[in-house]
């Protein structure tokens, strides 16, 4: 099937948006056409990068020639783009979290939903070969039914002051993919969460009521027990794990490390290390998600994608995390699905 090329226009051409602007131009089923930002002489800058041009958001949602919406811009403003985009008739592919505000979210995709119009919610991690393999293997029966998961996502170094400051907290911001994670791998939803969380590594943040370093415990609705736990600082480098136990047997995505050759000598074993930062690990997930949604709106049917309601559900098991650091106690997650 020859694809069907998507005329594309990027909203946001900060450090995200730029890794969207180079998928796209590698897609053969996309065209970047144009790049909005607030900022315009980055949209300039990245524009003539891919041979786009740059424009305002009105002008790319009024324009007949553009076919999809990829939001890459601040989080606060990622609903409102949302909500025009879709009455525009446009696909969507949008950046977690929806909004900041779990209510703003959930009214804008009441909104949207009975338009039916293409979306997808940026849980890039799903599109892992490891975390895909392991859903797979567990929708296969090979452990049988799950029982208890283990989670690990442990950065190897701190954002800086300011990105914290405007991302929501770490369970918004960084365990969000994993509370996504865990739904996908297992099919179920989270009832309830308990949460503990540190200023550890950055006791700056606590001036703002942000963790970096937390464990988080939550029981899913056919019973199985699953813990996560997150780290903004690491020394060794970035670690991004999980495992799943079942009734027969266990399967781990386990820690991925640069290439490289195990040195065996009669004193010890040298391996080589892991990951030195995030990007490295999950570069190739966000071109897999682009794959996806770009094959899904050329008529191929794709399982997986995650959509709004996938949004709106990992972002109510953040809400519910956050409240639970703030009262110490179990926290019911709110079912929106």
């Amino acid at each position: 099937m020859l694809p069907v090329t998507q005329r594309v226009a990027l909203i946001g051409s900060g450090f995200i948006g730029q890794v969207h602007a180079a998928n796209l131009a590698a897609h053969p089923a996309a065209r970047l056409a144009l790049v909005c930002d607030l900022d315009a002489a980055r949209a300039e800058a990245l524009a003539q990068r891919y041979g786009a041009r740059a424009a305002q958001v009105s002008e790319a949602l009024k324009r007949d020639d553009i076919d999809m919406v990829l939001i890459a811009s601040s989080t606060p403003t990622h609903a409102d783009f949302l909500a025009q985009a879709v009455r525009a008739g446009k696909a969507v592919y949008c950046e977690k979290p929806i909004d900041l505000s779990l209510s703003k979210a959930r009214a804008v995709v009441e909104q949207l939903m009975p338009l039916q119009v293409p979306v997808t919610v940026g849980f890039n991690r799903r599109f892992d070969r490891s975390h895909q393999q392991l859903k797979q293997r567990i929708q296969q029966g090979a452990i049988g039914a799950p029982e208890l998961i283990q989670m690990v996502c442990r950065a190897s170094e701190m954002p800086s002051l300011d990105y914290l400051r405007a991302s929501g907290g770490q369970m918004r911001d960084q365990a969000i993919h994993f509370f996504d994670l865990l739904r996908f791998l297992t099919g179920d939803e989270v009832e309830s969460v308990g949460a503990l969380g540190a200023a550890l590594a950055l006791p700056a943040i606590r001036e703002f009521g942000d963790v970096d370093t937390s464990v988080i415990i939550m029981q899913l609705r056919r019973g199985a027990l699953a813990q996560l736990d997150n780290a903004r600082r690491t020394a060794y480098g970035y670690d991004e794990r999980i495992s799943v136990a079942g009734s027969q047997g266990m399967l781990a995505s386990e820690p991925q490390s640069l290439r490289g050759a195990t040195l065996y000598q009669a004193d010890g074993i040298t391996q080589p290390g892991l990951f030195p930062d995030w990007f490295s690990r999950v570069r190739d997930t966000w071109y897999a998600h682009l794959d996806a949604f770009l094959r899904q709106l050329g008529g191929e049917t794709v399982a997986d994608l995650p959509g709004l309601m996938d949004g709106l559900q990992a972002q109510a098991i953040a809400e519910a995390a956050c409240e639970s650091l703030t009262s110490g106690r179990f926290v019911r997650v709110e079912r929106l699905s």
